[in-house]
């Protein structure tokens, strides 16, 4: 079996260029970055500060923040240089295929499935929950059975279905289908709405800061479990680099401020959708670097800002880490309630864009996927009025309103944090084997110190991933175990390379076509 075959990068370039699998060019970098800024400031930002504060870290989630965004930087230009070199639809997965072979192409192709269809899931369940606290401001309460998804599949006495977040889905799969520079657009208002609210959350905020809520900055580490439920249930919640190493189960202090780095991880998988749309811009080879680095450096001053807001005005041990709404109830709290409505509304607005923009990411990754025969090819062609993958888009649009619906969000956040820090590995290193089989093709951007930076990417990525719990490593494991099934089931078959071998990376038939 073959299953280290490459596709050439030439052949990749030339697969955008068959009238019934391209995709449209209409991005610029103003909208690539707008892009970065819109998937990354929701959850993130309006959810997880608060929850990571009051779980994890405390005042020093704003150093979390920082620790996961270092970890980005490091992952982010090695995408950068990847997407201005082969600027096709797919992002890491495209990536992969051209470095290190169609079975880690698949694998991070089905990695990033989990990404962003589950991603998308549990930003819809957010905005579901900010959606209830503006209604009630107004005085409309909808019912808890058609708001909260079951927190079990046997027990659904606190809720049946999350109908608000499944509707949401439906609504931009719409959206989506009718083209990317509608979508574009819709972003744009969307998130200049959210930016705009994010910096009156700072401004306001920064009147009601107590310094005194700071202090102590890094709570003392406290002991986790050692008296709740059983040894079984410990082991599997706690981080898994206590497992490995025997170290005490704890948060807070300096292991809960990186264990809180490893939730929050999940606000900054913008950059990673920045690069599934690069097929789709006009100027590729100097747009998408610019829609990476920029967004990113954007969405880390707000979210530190931010984070010092939420724990300056409210104690950390006064905010509900169940709380889906945190911020707007912090300010509700301290008696600014005008300002906990205004939080609502720029966060159920934001977050419609989060949760589109990662469908978007979604259908391109599977439109790369069944262009290269793993999937179905007939989901790989695009519409002739629109130039979008219109059957691919209301596939993935059913799947993620269903996945909405019925899971919740703490179900589903830790597995998209696993599954960005995998898929930031293998770039990371395929950027570097990319360099070595490859020095002839032109690179716009280029990783400066490629080895050094590539290899603190993974050390980083891999340590933040050691942080997440055994449980969330064992559903990541079974997730990829089913994907192999799936890969020498069908997708080895029908690969387009299994019967064109002209297409794959040796060098003397890297270039011609089938």
């Amino acid at each position: 079996m073959d299953l280290w075959r490459t596709k050439s990068v030439e052949a990749s370039i030339a697969d955008t260029e068959e009238p019934e699998h391209s995709l449209k060019k209409g991005l610029g970098a103003l909208d690539l970055v707008v892009f970065g800024v819109g998937v990354s400031v929701g959850a993130g930002i309006f959810v997880l500060t608060g929850q990571a504060a009051a779980s994890n870290a405390g005042p020093a989630v704003a150093l979390s923040f920082v620790i996961a965004a270092v970890a980005c930087a490091l992952a982010a230009v090695c995408y950068a240089e990847f997407a201005s070199t082969v600027p096709v639809a797919g992002s890491a997965y495209t990536f992969s295929f051209a470095t290190l072979g169609e079975l880690v192409a698949w694998t991070i192709g089905w990695d990033l499935v989990l990404e962003f269809v589950v991603g998308a899931a549990a930003v819809s369940t957010s905005f579901s929950a900010y959606l209830q606290v503006v209604l009630g401001q107004v005085g409309i309460t909808l019912p808890t059975a058609i708001t909260t998804a079951g927190d079990s599949f046997t027990d659904l006495s606190d809720g049946v279905l999350n109908l608000p977040a499944a509707l949401l889905v439906l609504g931009l799969t719409v959206v989506i289908a009718t083209g990317i520079k509608l979508s574009s657009r819709l972003n744009q208002v969307l998130t200049a709405i959210k930016v705009g609210v994010v910096l009156l959350v700072i401004v306001v905020g920064a009147f009601y800061v107590s310094t005194a809520n700071w202090s102590p900055f890094v709570p003392p580490s406290q002991g986790a479990g050692a008296g709740g439920p059983g040894a079984e249930e410990s082991t599997l919640t706690a981080p898994l680099v206590q497992t490995l190493f025997g170290l005490e189960p704890s948060v807070f202090g300096v292991g809960g401020v990186v264990a809180a780095a490893a939730l929050v991880f999940f606000a900054f998988i913008g950059f990673d959708v920045v690069a599934t749309t690069a097929e789709e811009t006009r100027r590729p080879q100097r747009d998408v670097p610019i829609g990476i680095l920029g967004s990113l450096a954007v969405v880390t001053v707000l979210y530190v800002a931010v984070s010092l807001i939420i724990t300056g005005v409210r104690p950390y041990t006064e905010i509900d880490p169940e709380d889906g709404a945190p911020l707007a109830t912090a300010f509700t709290a301290i008696g600014v309630g005008w300002m906990g409505s205004v939080v609502a509304v720029g966060a159920c607005l934001g977050l419609i864009a989060v949760t589109m923009i990662l469908i978007i990411g979604q259908t391109r990754v599977a439109f790369a996927m069944a262009r290269d025969g793993l999937l179905p090819r007939s989901l790989a062609r695009t519409d002739p009025r629109t130039g979008t993958p219109v059957r691919i888009t209301v596939i993935t649009g059913t799947v993620i309103a269903v996945l909405a619906a019925f899971v919740p969000l703490s179900e589903l956040s830790l597995l998209v944090n696993i599954g960005t820090l995998f898929a930031f590995i293998l770039v990371s290193v395929g950027v570097v084997v990319l360099r070595r089989t490859r020095p002839d093709l032109q690179r716009s951007f280029r990783v400066p110190l490629v080895g050094v930076v590539a290899s603190l990417s993974v050390l980083a990525c891999l340590y933040l991933m050691l942080n997440l719990s055994l449980e969330t490593w064992i559903r990541f494991l079974v997730w990829m175990a089913l994907g192999y099934v799936v890969y020498f089931v069908y997708a080895r078959k029908h690969s387009v390379l299994a019967g064109h071998p002209e297409r794959t990376g040796r060098p003397d038939a890297s270039a011609r076509r089938s």
